[in-house]
């Protein structure tokens, strides 16, 4: 798994109509008019982003500009006209990948009436599609819980559904103390939609009962490896899901 932490800043905004620029001020109308972009410009722009998905889906966030520009087959300079930030840049993707994961849970949950058809059927269609390579920093940051709870706090209690079985060594998300994590609506609605497909495989009994929310998004980065062929991608995605849902699922005693 590439997934590589960015810290995003909190002074970059992604404006209105695809146009990037630097926040200024606090008010919503401070900040740059954006004018239509032109055909060779709207071009660009998506030329860069296709690019940012590839480079980022196989290097990790941690992948440098210079890869973007060349993969998009433009200059530097044309990225950082777009994006004057790398932050910027990463920010767009991953909230793109986030609401992306977010429309797919929905649709298991509205299309899927038996609780493990609807968790599975999310994961398969998340994995096929390769968001987990793209998921963003703060959605996968995890750390291990020792036996006194130690980093357990208040902020953990915000997403409930995130909460495992009491035990040492259980994985759990990480609460972020930055503005940008904390203020981030759309991790925080992925977290809650993939959060009521866990609680109903749970309640139904064909869910482990220690699994978390953030196993499940571990379990999409995990299983979306980067390979250079496409068929032996798609084969080992899938292969490597069929493992990992066996281990999710609960087993009678």
């Amino acid at each position: 798994m590439h997934i590589q932490d960015s810290r995003w800043s909190t002074a970059s905004a992604v404006v209105p109509g695809g146009a990037v620029g630097a926040a200024v001020g606090g008010g919503r109308g401070d900040g740059p008019r954006t004018q239509p972009l032109r055909v060779d410009a709207q071009r660009n722009l998506e030329h860069v982003l296709r690019a940012a998905r590839e480079v980022f889906g196989e290097l990790g966030y941690g992948a440098p500009m210079e890869d973007v520009a060349r993969r998009a087959r433009v200059g530097v300079g044309t990225v950082y006209r777009r994006f004057p930030s790398k932050d910027v840049l990463v920010r767009r993707i991953a909230e793109e990948e986030t609401s992306r994961l977010t429309d797919q849970a929905r649709a298991a949950l509205g299309q899927e009436d038996e609780p493990w058809s609807a968790l599975s059927r999310f994961l398969r269609t998340s994995v096929a599609s390769g968001a987990g390579r793209l998921l963003p920093p703060q959605v996968l940051r995890v750390g291990v819980a020792d036996e006194a709870g130690e980093g357990s706090g208040p902020d953990e209690a915000r997403v409930p559904q995130q909460r495992t079985q009491p035990g040492a060594g259980e994985l759990r998300l990480v609460p972020q103390g930055s503005p940008a994590a904390e203020d981030d609506a759309g991790a925080a609605e992925l977290l809650e939609v993939v959060g009521r497909l866990v609680d109903r495989a749970r309640a139904a009994g064909e869910l482990r009962p220690d699994v978390s929310v953030s196993d499940v998004l571990l379990v999409i980065a995990t299983a979306a490896p980067s390979l250079p062929d496409a068929a032996q991608q798609a084969a080992a995605s899938a292969r490597l899901l069929d493992i990992l849902l066996e281990g999710l699922r609960s087993r009678p005693a």
